[in-house]
């Protein structure tokens, strides 16, 4: 087929270059401006797809907005292009571009539709607790994640980070699309379900500093979800990322030092203590359990042990966090 891809970041990768190993023509890649990157934010960087596709020797085009500019949308009806294949390209897609394409526009969606419709399905499925994801293949329509879906793949989400789950359901997606455009007849769009509908808000910010007045169970999502970049606390004016972390419960050892820095290991939801540090090897209390990071980084410094942090950055028992 002569197919437009519109994909963004590394999660979008795979499908590409499935698409080419697959045997079709990609006439045109599109991928959202280069952006300031680097240490000094200076210098423009191009995205993963936008480099990947430069690589393949694809024609790589960026508008800002297809809404604002017609002439964007003009030239991409020109390329007369069998499908469009979208995956995280990050653009809203007015109507005119999503029937421009003889088949429309196929998109790599990382959730079961209807759950988790919108910007960030795999971390919002991670913090809800989600026992199963998955990625599905969508026919676009104007409305937010409503198409009807034309397959789909699961894979069972079991304490995998966000960084895990992304490269899982890229490489699940990628074979799902090739699949699709081998046969779509084969793969008739259904349309979702009604019931079960939840949307996945962009992630703010906020959201990624621990929350330690939440329970352990809620405060290890947070860390997997945002990982990466890390979730993180404060401690002497410093973020702590924190990459993995396991979950300790009031019954179990703290390993609390000895001395006169020694504190009882108590339930917080009983003490009000969620976000002090409980022992030498960096428990943390929670509103219920504690959590005790296993890999951290300092900004500007490589990822360690916890171990490793605290023998040159001491984060002493009784430090509220």
């Amino acid at each position: 087929m002569r197919i437009i891809f519109m994909g963004t970041p590394e999660f979008a990768v795979p499908t590409l270059d499935a698409l080419v190993q697959a045997g079709h023509t990609i006439v045109a890649a599109y991928s959202q401006p280069p952006r300031p990157g680097g240490r000094r934010g200076k210098a423009l960087t191009p995205s993963p797809v936008h480099a990947r596709a430069h690589d393949l020797g694809i024609d790589v085009r960026t508008p800002l907005s297809f809404r604002k500019e017609p002439e964007a949308v003009a030239a991409f009806a020109a390329l007369d292009a069998d499908v469009a294949v979208v995956a995280a390209y990050g653009l809203i897609l007015p109507v005119s571009v999503l029937e421009a394409p003889r088949l429309g526009c196929l998109n790599v969606h990382a959730s079961l539709l209807p759950r988790w419709r919108g910007a960030a399905p795999i971390q919002r499925a991670i913090l809800a607790g989600d026992r199963e994801t998955g990625v599905g293949i969508m026919q676009m329509e104007a409305g937010l994640d409503t198409g009807p879906v034309r397959l789909e793949g699961r894979t069972p989400v079991d304490g995998k980070t966000a960084g895990e789950l992304t490269a899982e359901l890229a490489a699940i997606g990628a074979r799902l699309m090739v699949r699709v455009l081998a046969d779509p007849e084969a793969h008739p769009p259904v349309t979702q379900r009604e019931d079960g509908v939840t949307y996945a808000s962009k992630i703010d910010k906020a959201e990624t500093r621990l929350d330690f007045t939440q329970p352990a169970e809620q405060v290890e999502r947070q860390i997997r979800a945002f990982n990466p970049p890390g979730a993180w606390f404060e401690h002497g004016g410093e973020r702590i990322r924190v990459l993995d972390a396991s979950i300790r419960h009031p019954s179990e050892s703290w390993g609390l030092s000895s001395g006169s820095d020694q504190l009882a290991a108590k339930d917080s939801s009983e003490s009000g203590d969620g976000g002090v540090v409980v022992d030498g090897e960096l428990t943390i209390a929670c509103a219920t359990g504690a959590i005790r990071p296993t890999r951290v980084q300092r900004a500007g410094r490589g990822v360690v042990t916890t171990h490793e942090l605290l023998n040159g950055f001491p984060i002493p028992p009784g430090t509220q966090l």
